[in-house]
């Protein structure tokens, strides 16, 4: 299988690794990785992802010719739409290191994660109406959200790619660095996230994921409920008592 993870000290590092088909993937490796979020979502000591792609692409998308003629279309999306839901899920932090091609699916996993950083080498394309296909992987949802609607129907409906200077314009990516970069910079955000307080960052980050559908009043309600079970957590503790005794604090999640 082409999905490779491996953990460290509470980063979990994810990579699509078949460089030889610029990590497009099959049915089979996408629920490997719906698998693998699910899991992660369930284990507390996990407490960020890196997710990236070996050699030169991020992502291609759906290996479409290995696709199961036999199998109907709606099964074979099914399949699929059960790893977007494990990202859309994910309760802890998630950054995307885009180091190259992200087409199709690959786009729409990039738009899935919260924080995409870009090499400067990186291009974007929601490719499937020019295979005469349409948007998967939960993008037409995604996709108006971060760049709003106008743009968002350039992109799907011409089908052409941007580099990475248009999707930091846009607001698809974070951060550009230099393809050289990449790795160090990603690295190095992941792990401040791994070492963070999480108990604070998965309530902040359904915080912002609810805001998208909540109206302020509910949005204030929420932000009270998360500020309560946050200020009673240990972590809170431990901030206050580092920052007094002029020490990195070491959050335990409780």
């Amino acid at each position: 299988m082409s999905v490779d993870v491996d953990r460290d000290r509470g980063l979990v590092r994810i990579v699509l690794n078949s460089p030889e088909r610029r990590n497009a993937l099959t049915c089979e490796e996408f629920e490997r990785l719906g698998a693998e979020l699910t899991r992660i979502a369930r284990t507390p000591s996990d407490r960020a992802v890196l997710l990236t792609g070996a050699g030169s692409a991020f992502c291609a998308g759906a290996q479409l010719a290995e696709a199961v003629p036999e199998e109907p279309t709606l099964a074979i999306m099914g399949r699929i739409n059960e790893a977007a839901r494990a990202l859309h899920r994910l309760p802890q932090p998630i950054v995307a290191a885009v180091n190259g091609p992200a087409y199709g699916a690959g786009m729409s996993i990039a738009l899935g994660c919260d924080i995409v950083l870009a090499a400067d080498s990186a291009t974007f394309c929601q490719v499937f109406v020019k295979r005469g296909l349409v948007p998967d992987f939960g993008s037409s949802w995604l996709l108006p959200r971060i760049v709003g609607r106008q743009a968002a129907k350039r992109l799907v409906l011409t089908g052409e790619p941007v580099g990475a200077a248009e999707a930091l314009a846009l607001g698809i990516a974070a951060q550009v660095v230099p393809a050289g970069d990449l790795p160090g910079t990603a690295e190095s955000l992941a792990r401040s996230l791994a070492d963070g307080p999480p108990i604070a960052q998965r309530l902040a980050k359904r915080l912002l994921d609810a805001s998208s559908t909540n109206g302020f009043d509910d949005q204030l309600d929420a932000e009270a409920a998360g500020a309560a079970v946050a200020s009673a957590s240990e972590d809170v503790a431990e901030a206050f008592a580092a920052f007094a005794a002029r020490r990195p604090p070491v959050f335990r999640g409780r």
